[in-house]
């Protein structure tokens, strides 16, 4: 474990915290400086000590909690404070959803101007073992053995870590054996991630390996996954490079959407969201915003690989997937095509930050947009917009980036916000997912 040095000649000081930052950090404001402090939270008195400094902020490390506030409770991993993974296991878990909730409507007001008229009641769920998707660095220091992990926090340094609580107990509780397996091998160097990904009948771990490994070393590979039931991949450069090494026809992995009658499948290095409780709830949220209705067009944009587009389209809407992942939108398509909704789905590959919205719709009397961008957002496709687009779900990622676009949704295209939530995709961490809702 690495701790930050105090600069030399600074002295530990009294701060009073007066809110978190974006990324879950205690923000103190004294003598006209700003200081950031991991671990300490809004209310509260604290013993810190600087150990970076510039002309606008300090960074201090927490010492001493004299004051604690009411919602602080004990993290439950042991590796919280150190690992990166986490930044607010020390905060209840209904005030951590207070939190995004509250900078979601700060950073629509201070950035976009703009306010919902309703706030959607928060999406929450289990806050533990729930990540099912993730890439675990691996690092063989000098002076330590094998580490396996998430990287500290601000820190290049992977953790010392023997267990991971946020991730899915197949996977987060066989840290310690996974760094004894990566220690066998023949050179360890040359692993310097594993990524993993999970459904409810499959956990699969991606082995991405810089050199060839020896036939002793896929061996000792396929046992740990037979000796814990996980399905082994390999992958020595790109994604076309992916093998499994655990079966010659491994089980494919998939997630259901009950509610739709609707199973995707897809591969181990492809996107999908993390958290498979609170994923279901999300597209239940979205569609009952989007109202889709029989016959009518609709445009999933950033579709992947059909998460919103199939269920729309088992509400009996025509709909346009796209995609800028042609991996994405073959799964896409195939995914249709097994849920029996080939005829209502069109997936298209196509770079939305290249191509112009007419260009995408073309053919398509779509007046209904869902969209679920990446962090960046979504201000270019969206100043394609034309007149007919009566109504748009915003799933984002990025408060910042959705409060930028909802600002010029509303102030040069003459929608209204409607309302706006968050989704609790990350518990213990201060990633802000939402949903909001446009219309003319």
């Amino acid at each position: 474990m690495t701790r930050p040095k105090p600069i030399r000649g600074t002295a530990p000081c009294t701060l009073r915290i007066d809110s978190l930052d974006g990324e879950g950090v205690g923000v103190a404001r004294a003598d006209g400086k700003v200081t950031f402090v991991a671990g300490a939270l809004p209310g509260e008195e604290i013993v810190a000590q600087v150990y970076e400094g510039t002309p606008r902020y300090d960074r201090a490390r927490l010492l001493e909690v004299q004051r604690a506030a009411s919602q602080r409770v004990t993290p439950r991993c042991p590796h919280a404070g150190v690992c990166g993974g986490c930044s607010l296991q020390h905060l209840e878990a209904s005030a951590q959803i207070a939190v995004k909730q509250r900078h979601l409507e700060e950073q629509l007001w201070q950035i976009g101007k703009v306010r919902p008229e309703r706030i959607l009641p928060p999406i929450a769920g289990p806050s533990f073992g729930y990540r099912r998707k993730a890439r675990l660095s691996v690092r063989v220091p000098a002076t330590r053995g094998v580490l396996v992990g998430f990287r500290e926090y601000h820190s290049s340094y992977v953790a010392e870590m023997e267990s991971c609580a946020v991730l899915d107990p197949r996977v987060g509780e066989r840290i310690l054996d996974l760094r004894a397996l990566i220690a066998r091998l023949h050179n360890p160097r040359i692993i310097p991630q594993i990524e993993v990904a999970c459904s409810d009948e499959v956990a699969a771990l991606v082995f991405r390996h810089l050199e060839a490994l020896p036939p002793t070393d896929e061996e000792l590979l396929r046992l740990f996954g037979q000796t814990h039931n996980l399905q082994i991949w390999l992958q020595s450069a790109g994604p076309d490079s992916l093998r499994c090494i655990s079966e010659s026809d491994p089980q494919a992995l998939f997630y259901d959407l009950p509610e739709y009658d609707v199973r995707l499948a897809f591969s181990p290095l492809v996107f999908t969201q993390v958290n498979a409780s609170i994923n279901p709830v999300l597209v239940h949220r979205a569609l009952a915003l989007l109202d889709p209705q029989v016959g009518e067009h609709i445009a999933d944009l950033f579709c992947g690989l059909g998460n919103f587009t199939l269920p729309i389209a088992r509400a009996g809407a025509k709909v346009l997937g796209i995609e800028g992942e042609r991996r994405l939108t073959a799964l896409g398509s195939a995914n249709a095509a097994a849920n029996g909704l080939a005829e209502r789905v069109e997936f298209r590959c196509a770079d939305l930050a290249q191509e112009s919205l007419d260009e995408v719709l073309a053919g398509h009397p779509v007046r209904k947009l869902l969209i679920d961008p990446p962090r960046s957002g979504a201000i270019e496709i969206l100043k394609g917009i034309g007149p007919t687009i009566e109504r748009l779900v915003y799933v984002s990622c990025n408060p910042d980036t959705l409060a930028r676009d909802a600002g010029y949704l509303v102030q040069q295209l003459g929608f209204r916000l409607r309302c706006a939530g968050v989704v609790n995709m990350f518990p213990h961490t201060a990633h802000v997912e939402s949903v909001a809702l446009f219309t003319r």
